[in-house]
């Protein structure tokens, strides 16, 4: 059952924020990563995903962000993502911000898309940031290490480190679009990855009303106005339908 008061604020808005975590991803099958063969399982995400173990063994893991590439790109948007595509169709400004790297969001129909962690599907230079081509996927794929084909440097994952910060002008962009929220919605967050955890209390400051989506309550749950508990492929369709029920009677 969605909240009434949810459905009034949403109504009455015109400048909704969104920000997205791993929780939505995890409906599509995207909660952890799973090698089928077991081969990944054996190493964790923050050896790996950091400076450090890209230059002492690019290749490996170049391989492992190619495995992590490969199991992206056979995930399905679910109805939460699809909803959200919807939703961004009822307001005059809606801004989706989402920590995930996965890009289905974009697959699901949101054309306006704010990557804090950047994106898993593309690969570059480390040193001239050129975009490297489809081919070195099959590089990888074949053990070798992916070079890029103008300078000849090292291509790595367009996503953000451990240790690295988030893209300036993507951080500029979700906290202004927070500071003019007057409704936020956080769906599948933790609450405990900062700065975008920061986002929701920027905005609530600034007067806007906060509501959390999750499976379960997330660190900042106390500081929400509203906090619905269950899948977002669940309560974001239902939302998306109430709300378009309530603007369609507006009009008769």
């Amino acid at each position: 059952m969605i909240s009434e008061l949810l459905i009034q604020k949403m109504h009455d808005a015109t400048q909704v924020l969104v920000l997205t975590g791993a929780g939505i991803s995890a409906e599509s099958g995207l909660a952890t990563f799973r090698d089928p063969d077991g081969h990944w399982d054996q190493y964790r995400p923050e050896d790996l995903a950091n400076e450090g173990a890209f230059r002492r063994n690019p290749r490996l893991v170049q391989g492992w962000y190619h495995a992590r590439r490969k199991a992206v790109l056979s995930a399905l948007p679910n109805p939460g993502h699809r909803a959200l595509g919807a939703l961004a169709g009822l307001f005059r400004e809606f801004t989706l911000v989402t920590q995930n790297v996965d890009r289905l969001h974009q697959r699901s129909g949101s054309d306006r898309v704010i990557e804090l962690h950047g994106n898993i599907q593309q690969f570059h230079c480390i040193e001239c940031g050129l975009d490297a081509p489809e081919a070195v996927f099959a590089e990888i794929a074949s053990g070798q290490v992916a070079c890029c084909q103008i300078c000849g440097n090292l291509v790595r994952p367009a996503v953000v480190w451990f240790g690295e910060s988030l893209p300036k002008e993507a951080l500029d962009a979700a906290w202004q679009a927070a500071t003019r929220a007057e409704v936020v919605l956080s769906v599948g967050t933790s609450g405990l990855v900062y700065p975008a955890a920061h986002l929701p209390l920027v905005a609530k400051r600034a007067g806007a009303f906060i509501a959390e989506v999750n499976i379960a309550p997330s660190a900042l749950a106390s500081e929400m106005d509203l906090v619905l508990i269950g899948k977002a492929g669940d309560i974001l369709p239902t939302l998306l339908d109430a709300l378009k029920n309530r603007k369609k009677a507006d009009r008769t």
